[in-house]
């Protein structure tokens, strides 16, 4: 998968509409939201979106009739291979009629164009964990794991007797990870995949 860099857009006139396409990063499924609030235009006639956010994702016609303009949009990210991204598609209507096929072309379309010129970045899958680690152990796991490619330490709660680490793990790595953090504490540590 891959995400977007920075956000783009592309704009397509089809018989006198004009339509533009705005793409951006999301972190989560609440920038997304504000993604799409924020670049909707309110002259505008229908500001059509989509967005995916790993297994998350939701689509709107904002008035075109159904199907006709957020699930080609939606089609468009997953056709690019895109993840933690967000498009809106905005129409200004200009009195031709496109019936449903041209409207799917359009914003699909206008979509497509504009993913396809973005900087993207390759992306993994990851899995959130918690590390409950003896004070003992603590300064030689948190070098460890943070020299292993792969994860990041997010947080860091002290307990009577050590630390809680929150991290996220590649997925592809988990459990060769969950083996050293074990290994390295003799067992003493705890992990926890959420």
């Amino acid at each position: 998968m891959f995400a977007l860099v920075s956000i783009t857009t592309a704009s397509q006139d089809i018989k006198r509409s004009r339509f533009l396409a705005t793409a951006g990063p999301v972190a989560d499924i609440e920038a997304a939201k504000e993604f799409v609030t924020r670049h909707s235009v309110a002259e505008a006639n229908h500001n059509c979106w989509a967005w995916r956010v790993g297994q998350n994702y939701r689509f709107s016609d904002d008035g075109e009739p159904s199907g006709t303009a957020g699930k080609p949009i939606l089609q468009a990210i997953d056709g690019a291979g895109l993840d933690m991204v967000a498009v809106v598609v905005t129409r200004w209507f200009g009195g031709t009629l496109l019936g449903s096929g041209g409207l799917i072309r359009a914003y699909g379309g206008t979509a497509a164009i504009c993913l396809q010129s973005v900087e993207k970045r390759e992306v993994f899958p990851t899995i959130a964990a918690t590390v409950d680690v003896q004070f003992s152990d603590l300064a030689r796991l948190k070098a460890r794991l943070l020299a292993q490619e792969g994860v990041q330490i997010h947080a860091e709660r002290f307990t009577g007797s050590g630390a809680v680490l929150d991290v996220t793990i590649i997925a592809s790595i988990a459990e060769d990870v969950v083996g050293t953090v074990l290994d390295l504490t003799s067992g003493r540590a705890t992990v926890t995949l959420e």
